[in-house]
């Protein structure tokens, strides 16, 4: 076991010395600008508690409780995922068990697998047939589109009902 991890180590280090062009694209660990596709995983038997920020992807397999803050990427809790948390982010996806708060930018998408509890505030939202869902869900308007006027009051006439549809003399409907 020693051996395996001095062994690590030597690689690890001449990963951080050779050349980031020249380096083989299955080498780790990779130190560029990091890529939309990236993501870290929180393996299912692993658990976490505290505040998780960072700026890729994340996919959650075991359990996290406390705070997740990746504003511009995606959070999913994979269907063996069991988190407790207020979580910010560009958009989620629930297919396991999540209980808490939910703050996304864009998109929570709950499958049916998913077994959700908690407050959403999105753009958009979509919830697959056999999804468990208790929530008070709250949609943000998109500021382009122009708001609906309000409705009028009961009992004001609108001034096209004042109107008649048809404009038929009385004379023309009596029998002739």
């Amino acid at each position: 076991m020693l051996k395996k991890r001095k062994h690590d180590r030597d690689d690890f280090s001449r990963d951080l010395n050779s050349d980031p062009v020249s380096a083989k694209k299955d080498s780790a660990p990779s130190f560029g600008p990091m890529s939309k596709e990236e993501k870290t995983v929180i393996g299912q038997h692993i658990s976490v508690e505290g505040v998780v920020r960072g700026k890729e992807n994340l996919v959650i397999e075991g359990s996290l409780k406390g705070t997740i803050e990746l504003e511009k990427h995606q959070v999913t809790v994979g269907s063996k995922g069991q988190v407790e948390a207020e979580i910010h982010a560009d958009s989620v996806t629930i297919s396991g068990r999540l209980i808490g708060n939910i703050h996304a930018h864009g998109k929570v998408e709950i499958t049916k697998e998913a077994d959700f509890s908690g407050e959403i505030k999105a753009k958009r939202i979509s919830v697959e047939d056999g999804a468990y869902l208790k929530a008070v869900i709250e949609l943000e308007r998109d500021s382009k589109k122009p708001e609906m006027p309000a409705a009028e009051p009961a009992g004001k006439v609108s001034p096209l009902s004042e109107k008649p549809a048809f404009n038929i003399p009385l004379e023309s409907v009596k029998g002739k």
